[in-house]
């Protein structure tokens, strides 16, 4: 028997042990590992869920504790079940489990994915933040038109009760409320729901397909992060990001999207540089020249956006696109400067709380203020931000409507952004083929 440890952040990590490790026998789950994502260590992998083997559960250790747990627990194998690191992050990793004397692997997705007995579309990205979300509300639509009865399957972000949160299926606005989801849950749900798209997410995904398959006719993968599918697609569409050319080939597990695509999205065109574009261009011609290549703009709209022109402006964009998924501005700045605000404000000597430790954190942050809500306090203190800082108006690029979520003193514009393909092929196109 293996002793083994699961490094993950409340997602992937869980998947892998569903579908590799719950009911083998010649393998000892002794803990998982936590990071990224607040307050998700301390706590137990539930018993419910874990199966026979693990009457007790599995305890959960913040990352740190890795070294240590190797060698008090004998640990044979580290298994490393998270997204949207660098190779460089994730080599360092394995040096420091090596060094530590047990072996490092990587599940892959012969291993972890599970087969539908429905056709089956996966939408994932090479980083957070690339476009991914707009481009699946896109294919979700077609779908839709086309009299298909499509059913989306998100990645996990099972922040709070696992056991309770096995399965979730989302239809209307107060399913989000009853399951208590986090603003980061809500900015990938809402809009699924507000076009007429049942959702489903949770812990178990074995689970969650059989139950979507009851009501679908089309299942599409919305992926997490730039996390590969938990499911074996029949298309695998794959959102690239010119603003960050290159990282195609230099973040785990974006890269493995990259070579794997049917189809891959440049998107973002209409903002990024056109040396950008011909960069990522050429990196799909070297490693994936038999994808078929769609071009689109990210169109940003603001409804009273000549509003902006010579204010003040504070911009709140998207957390998970600027923490680790690395960037520095995202739709809210680019909408910001298009109508020519006079400034826009350094948020960080307003920041309180968890806030203010996030930009201590991601020290590439200075102009934007991310959307961070995985509980009740941190939507306080991000509400507190919002209502000391120094501005005319607050400019908000997160997916959701956060005045739903945040009182504030301050009036906000919401910043919206559509998935527009330029010329042929395009979306349409594609799915008809398929």
């Amino acid at each position: 028997m293996k002793n083994v440890i699961i490094m993950g952040a409340a997602g992937r990590d869980f998947h892998n042990f569903n579908v590799f490790f719950r009911d083998k026998k010649n393998f000892r789950v002794a803990a998982f590992t936590a990071t990224q994502i607040p307050d998700i260590e301390d706590r137990k992998y539930p018993a419910v869920l874990a199966g026979s083997l693990y009457p007790e559960g599995i305890p959960i250790y913040p990352e740190e504790s890795l070294p240590s747990l190797i060698k008090e627990r004998g640990i044979d194998e580290v298994y490393f079940s998270y997204s949207d690191v660098s190779h460089e992050y994730i080599m360092h990793k394995a040096s420091e489990v090596l060094a530590a004397g047990a072996s490092f692997t990587l599940l892959g997705p012969r291993e972890t994915m599970i087969k539908s007995n429905l056709p089956l579309i996966s939408v994932c990205a090479v980083r957070t933040g690339s476009g991914k979300s707009q481009t699946s509300r896109k294919i979700a639509l077609l779908l839709k038109a086309k009299g298909r009865k499509v059913v989306v399957i998100r990645h996990p972000m099972p922040y709070g009760d696992l056991a309770k949160q096995k399965i979730q299926r989302f239809a209307s606005y107060e399913d989000m409320i009853k399951e208590k989801c986090t603003i980061e849950e809500m900015e990938e749900y809402e809009p699924h729901i507000k076009n007429g798209i049942v959702t489903y997410a949770g812990v178990d995904y074995g689970a969650i397909l059989k139950q979507a398959e009851q009501e679908a006719d089309v299942i599409l993968w919305d992926g997490g992060n730039n996390d590969f599918s938990f499911y074996k697609a029949d298309l695998e569409i794959v959102v690239a990001d010119p603003h960050r050319p290159g990282h195609e080939l230099l973040y785990h597990p974006g890269e493995t999207n990259f070579r794997r695509a049917h189809v891959i999205v440049i998107n973002k065109i209409d903002s990024a540089d056109k040396e950008n574009v011909e960069r990522v261009l050429e990196n799909i011609n070297k490693f994936n020249p038999e994808a078929a290549v769609i071009r689109a703009n990210s169109l940003i709209l603001v409804q009273n956006g000549e509003d902006i022109s010579g204010k003040k402006v504070l911009v709140v964009e998207d957390g998970p696109t600027l923490t680790h998924g690395e960037m520095r501005y995202g739709a809210g700045v680019i909408a910001a400067t298009k109508y020519r605000a006079s400034q826009i404000v350094d948020p960080r000597p307003f920041a309180v709380g968890s806030i203010k430790k996030t930009f201590q954190k991601f020290t590439h942050l200075d102009r934007v203020l991310p959307a961070m809500g995985y509980g009740n306090q941190q939507i306080a203190e991000l509400e507190q931000t919002i209502d000391k800082a120094d501005c005319d108006l607050v400019v908000v690029a997160t997916p959701i409507d956060l005045s739903r979520l945040i009182r504030t003193n301050k009036r906000m514009l919401r910043v919206t952004y559509e998935l527009e393909e330029i010329g042929s092929p395009n979306l349409e196109e594609i799915l008809k083929e398929f």
